[in-house]
């Protein structure tokens, strides 16, 4: 009598699954080890991660100055995590979903509460509504970032540029009514001033989730060999500055910031131009 499961398994056994496949939950088989140079960005990631939440546990009792340093940090480390990654060839499709994810707890949610919480609660309903546009801006930008990664029709040149304020700039930006309110110059924080910092967060909120052109700095890799003694000096400048007198550096940073912004127009708008004359 033939056997009516002509197959390969018993009865007690069953065939596994595709998604057990690609996860080896065979039995027999072990998970791949996974090398540290994927694990290492994916650590300073997660490390960035949990700056900004501490940021807003610092909001929430009151340390509006330590919470907004702690945001610095995470901007910092988000930086690092993508040039670590490239350094030492361990990007991954798992470590590009986590760093947009990061960016929009430590960009998008932890400005916006901390801002909130800072001042902007003085108007209740709008300073909430205000905080509730930035993190959607915010989310709205790392989506249409994470998009336009996939288009195969993009001019080389820009790569020179990024489409609406990144989100760490975003994040930065938008709080420099903490900057000057922290600053030498003491600007009050009352609810006087609400109505202008809330329009001022407004703006920035466009600017990040609108398709105005900004500098990118990522192709900055190498510095010329008669510079360096030149950007050694001024980086170590601006760290003593930032440790001396941070929320004033911060403010002036800022500011020059908005002001590369029109530049940025300008010069797309050249290339733009200079594409469309070569194809007619």
């Amino acid at each position: 009598m033939s056997d009516p499961l002509p197959r390969r398994f018993s009865v007690h056994e069953r065939e596994p699954e595709q998604g057990e496949r690609r996860l080896g939950l065979v039995r027999g088989r072990r998970f791949r080890p996974v090398p540290l140079r994927i694990i290492l960005p994916n650590l300073v990631t997660l490390l960035a991660l949990s700056m900004g939440l501490t940021g807003i546990r610092f909001a929430i009792e009151g340390q509006f100055q330590i919470a907004v340093l702690v945001v610095i940090i995470a901007a910092i480390l988000d930086g690092l995590d993508g040039r670590i990654a490239r350094a030492l060839r361990g990007t991954s499709r798992f470590g590009a979903e986590l760093d947009s994810l990061a960016d929009f707890v430590d960009f998008g949610v932890a400005p916006g509460l901390i801002l909130y919480l800072w001042n902007l609660h003085q108007l209740k309903s709008f300073g909430w509504f205000a905080a509730l546009v930035f993190a959607i801006a915010c989310a709205l930008r790392l989506a249409r970032f994470n998009v336009s990664l996939d288009d195969p029709d993009r001019a080389s040149w820009e790569g020179n540029f990024f489409t609406g304020m990144p989100a760490p700039a975003g994040a930065i930006l938008g709080l420099l009514p903490l900057y000057l309110n922290f600053s030498f110059l003491g600007l009050p924080a009352t609810h006087v001033t609400a109505p202008f910092e809330i329009a001022y967060v407004l703006l920035i909120a466009f600017l990040m989730a609108s398709r105005i052109p900004h500098f990118s700095a990522k192709k900055i890799g190498r510095v010329p060999r008669e510079y360096v003694i030149v950007v050694l000096f001024a980086i170590a400048a601006l760290i003593l500055l930032l440790a001396s007198f941070p929320m004033e550096v911060l403010a002036c940073l800022s500011l020059v910031y908005l002001a590369t912004i029109p530049l940025a127009v300008m010069k797309y708008r050249a290339f733009a131009a200079r594409d469309t004359k070569a194809a007619t």
